[in-house]
C-alpha cells in the first residue's frame, strides 16, 4: 500500500507533453479510474439519487468510465498539466453543467425511466435482456429465436427467460426502478390514445440509453456492418454478439431482421412500439401491479456467466 507523501506526489505529478501524459496515464489507469467514479458518486449523493447498493456502485463505475474516457481525449491537448487535478477539474466543470451525462430530461419522465431501468436491468440479468425485444419492439419468444438464430437448446433457454421475467423478473425490475402503478397506467393509457407519439418519443429516448449501456458489461460490441451480420447469420457463430448486440442496438435490429426475412418472411423490421407490461404465456399482456413506489467462433461465452 503507498504511503500518504508518495500517494500525494503522485497526485501532483506535473506532465510536459502528449507522449508523457499517455505514459503516466497508461500506469495510473486504475487510480484514474477510481477518482472518477468517487466524483460519480459524489454527485449523486449530492443530488439525492444515491442509494448503497449494487446497482448505484455499478452506475458510479460505469459513469466513471465516461468521465475516464473525455478525459483521455481532451488531456492530451492540456499538457503541459497535472493529470489528476485536470481529472478533477473536468468532473467538477462537467457536474455543474445543467445536464450532466446522461441526464436528459426525457430520461426523468416515467417512460424515461422505464426505458434507462429495462436496460440498466438488461446488463445483469439474461431475462432482462431477451424481455427487452418484446418490451421495446413487441417480438414474442418465437420471433426472438429466429432472428437470433439459435439452436434447440439456447431457444429452450429464451422461454424458460421469458418465462422467469414474467414470474417475478419484471416485478421486482419495475418495483427497482421505483415505478409505481399510477405511472405504469399513466403510460398505458398515453400509448392507447396517442401510440404514434409514445413511440417517438421512446426512439429519441432509445437511442441515448442504448448506447450508454453497451459500453458497460459484456465488453463493448461495436455495431458491425450489414456484410458482417450476414456472415454471423449465415455460419451461426458470436453467439454473444448476437445474443448481445441485438437486444442493444436497434439499427443493427434492423439490418439482421432484413436479412432474416428470407427465411422467415413472417418477421417484422423492428419499429418501436412500447409495451409496459410482460408478455402472458398466451401471448397476451400480464395484467400485474406494483406497490407504491450455438454458439462459436469471434466472441466468448464470458458475456453468459456475468448475467442471470
Amino acid at each position: 500500500m503507498q504511503d500518504q507523501p508518495h500517494a500525494l506526489s503522485r497526485f501532483s505529478v506535473l506532465v510536459a507533453t502528449a507522449e508523457e501524459f499517455e505514459q503516466f496515464t497508461n500506469d495510473t489507469l486504475p487510480e484514474l479510474l477510481d477518482r472518477a467514479a468517487v466524483h460519480t458518486r459524489k454527485f449523486l449523493k449530492e443530488t439525492g439519487q444515491w442509494a448503497d447498493d449494487v446497482a448505484h456502485e455499478k452506475l458510479a463505475l460505469r459513469w466513471g468510465y465516461e468521465l475516464l474516457e473525455r478525459f483521455l481525449v481532451c488531456g492530451r491537448l492540456e499538457v503541459p498539466c497535472r493529470p489528476f487535478f485536470l481529472l478533477d477539474s473536468l468532473a467538477a466543470k462537467f457536474f455543474s453543467q445543467p445536464d450532466p451525462m446522461r441526464y436528459h430530461r426525457g430520461l426523468l419522465t416515467p417512460l424515461g425511466r422505464f426505458l434507462d431501468g429495462l436496460a440498466s436491468k438488461a446488463v445483469i440479468s439474461r431475462d432482462a435482456l431477451m424481455a427487452l425485444f418484446y418490451h421495446l419492439y413487441g417480438f414474442g419468444q418465437s420471433q426472438v429465436v429466429k432472428v437470433l438464430g439459435l439452436d434447440a437448446m439456447d431457444s429452450q433457454r429464451i422461454y424458460k427467460n421469458f418465462g422467469r421475467w414474467r414470474r417475478d423478473g419484471w416485478q421486482r425490475t419495475v418495483e427497482e426502478i421505483g415505478l409505481t402503478e399510477p405511472e405504469l397506467s399513466s403510460l398505458e393509457d398515453q400509448k392507447s390514445q396517442d401510440a404514434k407519439r409514445v413511440s417517438t418519443d421512446a426512439g429519441r429516448l432509445l437511442g441515448e440509453v442504448q448506447t450508454h449501456y453497451r459500453k458497460s458489461e459484456p465488453e463493448h460490441f461495436p455495431c458491425l456492418s450489414g456484410e458482417q451480420w450476414a456472415d454471423i447469420c449465415r455460419d451461426g457463430h458470436s453467439y454473444d454478439y448476437r445474443v448481445w448486440h441485438l437486444a442493444m442496438c436497434r439499427e443493427c435490429l434492423e439490418i439482421v431482421c432484413r436479412f432474416r426475412q428470407g427465411e422467415f418472411p413472417d418477421i417484422p423490421v423492428p419499429a418501436v412500439d412500447l409495451y409496459v407490461r410482460p408478455l402472458q404465456k398466451n401471448g397476451l399482456m400480464v395484467e400485474a401491479g406494483v406497490n407504491g413506489g450455438n454458439g462459436h467462433g469471434m466472441a466468448t461465452r464470458r458475456a453468459n456467466s456475468r448475467l442471470s
